[in-house]
C-alpha cells in the first residue's frame, strides 16, 4: 500500500460517503440502493466520493473535487471503465479502507482565440487539438520555449497525462505512461508530414506550445478534457504541479495492474 493510502487508512475511518450517478437507470438505481444501505453525506462533509458510471463520469467528478483532498472511488455503471473498480454493494467500507489512492496532476490549457481572446481549462486526460474542415491543420510545436517542429501537417495532436495514456493517446498509437511515470506524451493524430514522426515523450515540468499556422483557411479546435474552444491560434499546455485529485482503485486491482495489462493486450 503507497503512502497516500496509508495515511487515508489511519486517519480516516471512511464512516461519511457522498455518492454521485450518471443519468442512466443503472447508476441511478445503484445510487439508491448505496445510498439506502451507507447513508449520502453532503460532499464536502464526507470522507470519500463514490462515484457511480463510466469514465466519463469519474473525469466529471476528478474535476469537480480537484484540489479539495477528497478521494474519489468510482465503481463501474457505465459502458467503459478503465477507471473505475468493480461495482459491488456489500463490503464498501472495507474495500475503501484497504485501497490504493493515487495522486494525479491535471494539464492546464491557455488558448488563444483567433479574435485575440484568451481562455484557461484543465485536463485529467489529454488536450487535443483537431481540424475543423476537411483541410488539414498546420502546426508549430515549441517546448520551453525552442521550436521542435517547424511545421506538422495532420488531424491534429494530443498532450497526454500518464492518467489519459490509455485513452485516446492509446487510440491514436501513443505509447501507455505508467501512472507515476514524470511524463507527458505528446502524440501526433493521423500524422501527413512529416510522416514518419510518431511523437515525443516529454518530461512533466515541460511547456509546450503549438501554434496553428494559416488558422484562417485550416482551423483548429482545441479541447481539455470535454471543454472545447473553436478557431484557436495558439495554445500552451503545462502540467499544474500544485494541483492534484486522489483517485482510488482496489488494492488487488491498481492502476499499475491496469496499465501492465494494457500494455500486452494483443
Amino acid at each position: 500500500m503507497n503512502q497516500i493510502a496509508s495515511a487515508m487508512q489511519s486517519g480516516n475511518s471512511f464512516r461519511r460517503l457522498a455518492f454521485v450517478a450518471s443519468d442512466t437507470p443503472e447508476a441511478q438505481e445503484a445510487k439508491l440502493r448505496l445510498s439506502a444501505a451507507y447513508g449520502d453525506a453532503q460532499p464536502e462533509e464526507a470522507d470519500a466520493i463514490i462515484a457511480l458510471g463510466g469514465d466519463g463520469l469519474m473525469l466529471q467528478t476528478l474535476h469537480a473535487f480537484l484540489g479539495t483532498g477528497k478521494p474519489i472511488y468510482g465503481m463501474n455503471r457505465g459502458s467503459v471503465g478503465f477507471l473505475m473498480n468493480e461495482y459491488r454493494e456489500d463490503g464498501l467500507i472495507e474495500r475503501l479502507a484497504h485501497a490504493d489512492a493515487t495522486k494525479i496532476h491535471p494539464l492546464t490549457m491557455t488558448v488563444t482565440g483567433q479574435d485575440g481572446r484568451q481562455h484557461t481549462a484543465r485536463a485529467i486526460n489529454e488536450v487535443s487539438l483537431l481540424r475543423q474542415t476537411s483541410q488539414a491543420a498546420r502546426l508549430r510545436i515549441s517546448v520551453d520555449g525552442r521550436v521542435r517542429l517547424e511545421e506538422l501537417i495532420c488531424d491534429g495532436c494530443l498532450v497526454s497525462t500518464p492518467a489519459g495514456s490509455t485513452a485516446y493517446n492509446l487510440s491514436a498509437h501513443g505509447p501507455i505512461l505508467p501512472i507515476y511515470a514524470p511524463l507527458l506524451a505528446l502524440t501526433p493524430i493521423s500524422a501527413f508530414r512529416p510522416r514518419r514522426w510518431r511523437g515525443a515523450l516529454l518530461p512533466n515540468r515541460a511547456r509546450v506550445d503549438i501554434d496553428i499556422l494559416d488558422p484562417g483557411k485550416r482551423p483548429v479546435s482545441a479541447s481539455a478534457d470535454h471543454k472545447e474552444f473553436r478557431d484557436v491560434a495558439q495554445v500552451t499546455v503545462h502540467e499544474d504541479a500544485d494541483l492534484d485529485g486522489l483517485i482510488m482503485f482496489d488494492s488487488d486491482h491498481g492502476w499499475d495492474e491496469r496499465i501492465l495489462t494494457e500494455m500486452f493486450r494483443y
